[in-house]
């Protein structure tokens, strides 16, 4: 589908440089850094050892068809139970926290709020916009959002001014490549067409740099990690599996929200991540 071509780093736009210049060293202005030194980001080891932030992943926000099969229900959340899982987080105390604060607590210890959660939602779909984020915003919540951008305009997807709106309302933009493919699969132009694209689309959209990277079905590998790392990527997201051991910054742990009841998302959150 996508002929062969150079992987080389995309053009430095001025949102790039931003990136680059100020990955691993300068905390962001949502979570100033503690006395740690900003310019040592922890190792490994140290970040693996710091206790795990609750991140959870959500899909679909819409009601059950009789056409949509079991597995397909696993990534279909009823609005009224959405609704639910949001006052369960909002009435036992969560509050959400922003890529930015989850980099710099696991890098330089800065401090988070008491019972953080980071909520992200995957693929673009359009009732994360009208359902999630008003529903979200009543308990002062805010999400991170991993866009698909071949979806951007389509029926049933967000609008390049919804996604706007998001980061206006200070919700947060990730990329989550162009149409879904397999990052494992990538060779030649596929970094240019699956990540440099969409990373400049979202931040012409934005305005702001796009520094974190959900990976597609949750897969990757150590040969995907440099090449993310090159186009200014400093975190990534997969699903729920163990993380890396060398690059735990970018095999971060989400696990999938089904149409859980609220006391069994609670209780997931405290079994799936240790610490909080």
């Amino acid at each position: 589908m996508i002929g062969s071509g150079c992987q080389s780093a995309p053009a430095e736009t001025p949102v790039r440089k931003a990136v680059i210049a100020s990955a691993g060293t300068t905390p962001s202005a949502d979570a100033p850094a503690t006395p740690a030194d900003p310019a040592k980001p922890a190792n490994a080891a140290t970040i693996l050892a710091r206790k795990q932030v609750p991140i959870l992943c959500y899909h679909q926000i819409r009601d059950w068809r009789p056409t949509d099969s079991k597995v397909s229900r696993d990534y279909i959340i009823p609005v009224d139970v959405f609704k639910a899982q949001m006052k369960m987080l909002a009435d036992s105390g969560y509050h959400t926290i922003s890529p930015d604060q989850l980099y710099n607590y696991l890098t330089n210890g800065a401090p988070l709020p008491e019972n953080p959660v980071m909520l992200t939602f995957d693929d673009t779909d359009l009732p994360q916009f009208t359902i999630a984020k008003p529903e979200m915003e009543k308990y002062g919540f805010k999400g991170v959002f991993f866009i698909m951008t071949v979806s951007l305009d389509r029926p049933h997807y967000m609008s390049r001014e919804q996604v706007k709106a998001l980061s206006d309302a200070g919700h947060y933009i990730g990329s989550h490549t162009w149409d879904h493919h397999n990052v494992k699969q990538y060779k030649g132009n596929d970094w240019v067409t699956q990540i440099e694209k969409p990373t400049k689309t979202l931040e012409a959209i934005t305005g702001k740099p796009v520094k974190y990277f959900a990976y597609p079905f949750g897969l990757w590998s150590h040969e995907v990690i440099d090449p993310l790392k090159k186009r200014g990527f400093i975190a990534a997201f997969q699903l729920s599996t163990k993380r890396d051991e060398q690059e735990p910054l970018y095999t971060i742990r989400r696990i999938i929200v089904p149409a859980w009841q609220a006391g069994v998302l609670s209780t997931r959150i405290k079994t799936s991540f240790r610490g909080y």
